[in-house]
């Protein structure tokens, strides 16, 4: 259990990064299960993945939805969390559609493999920047989850390819749209209506949202763990070891390099 009682609400109330990075996590979170929806029905033809999807994969997601709202309103309660998440799910609802997923299942598999990754180094990130025990704590059990959501999804990419046999080719390309799409879909949206209600409800932050997200993506990528997301991200194109050794580095620095520009 999380000590939300316990929370230091000084060492974290005046970090803005901070607040934009849980704030926003915590939209993306409370709205999954319309995105599990679609991947239920998506996954109808092969029982074993939607039956996880839909009584493992959402209630851990919403699960995590609800403790970080709890700590939103904890440490920020001047901040009006369910208007502004009203608006959000608004704009996000209307975008979470069957047709956005790849019509490959086992591509969208590969698809949700880049997005665990995604989110499982972001709660490392966070873990990493908090000034305070209780969202240590908080963004390390997500981390976990995110890590086990990740096998799983990996794991299921694994039986689909065995019996279809993909090209590296596609599977590069499922992972290349998806990393493409990380930055443009349900995070910016997350923000850009954070931003909106941040200080006045029909008004914004006082600095234009596109020094908001600037700042923000730099100070979370610059720390985020390229080493393992390079490896998570390598794992679906099931190269030989040795390959896979000799561009782990190479790729880690041209991630960095990306990242810091």
């Amino acid at each position: 259990m999380i000590d939300f009682a316990h929370i230091d609400r000084a060492a974290v109330h005046d970090n803005d990064d901070l607040f934009y990075l849980l704030t926003s996590a915590s939209f993306i979170e409370t709205g999954s299960d319309t995105y599990t929806r679609n991947l239920v029905e998506h996954f109808d033809r092969y029982p074993q993945i939607a039956d996880w999807l839909e009584h493992h994969w959402e209630p851990e997601e919403l699960q995590h939805g609800r403790a970080l709202k709890t700590y939103v309103q904890t440490v920020w309660p001047e901040f009006d969390w369910e208007t502004a998440y009203s608006a959000f799910f608004d704009a996000y609802s209307r975008l979470c559609t069957v047709e956005e997923l790849e019509e490959d299942r086992a591509l969208e598999l590969v698809a949700r493999c880049v997005v665990e990754t995604g989110t499982a180094t972001y709660y490392q990130t966070v873990r990493d920047l908090a000034p305070e025990p209780v969202l240590a704590d908080l963004a390390e059990r997500i981390r976990m989850d995110e890590v086990r959501h990740y096998k799983n999804f990996y794991r299921n990419f694994k039986q689909l390819d065995a019996e279809r046999g993909l090209s590296r080719t596609r599977v590069v390309g499922a992972l290349i749209r998806r990393l493409d799409e990380l930055r443009t879909s349900d995070a910016d949206i997350a923000l850009r209506h954070i931003w909106a209600f941040r200080h006045f409800p029909h008004g914004s932050d006082d600095m234009p949202f596109e020094q908001v997200s600037q700042r923000l993506y730099r100070h979370v990528g610059l720390r985020l763990p390229v080493d393992q997301a390079v490896k998570m991200l390598l794992k679906p194109l099931h190269l030989p070891h040795r390959m896979e050794r000799l561009i782990e580095r190479p790729l880690a620095r041209i991630a960095r390099h990306a990242i810091a520009a």
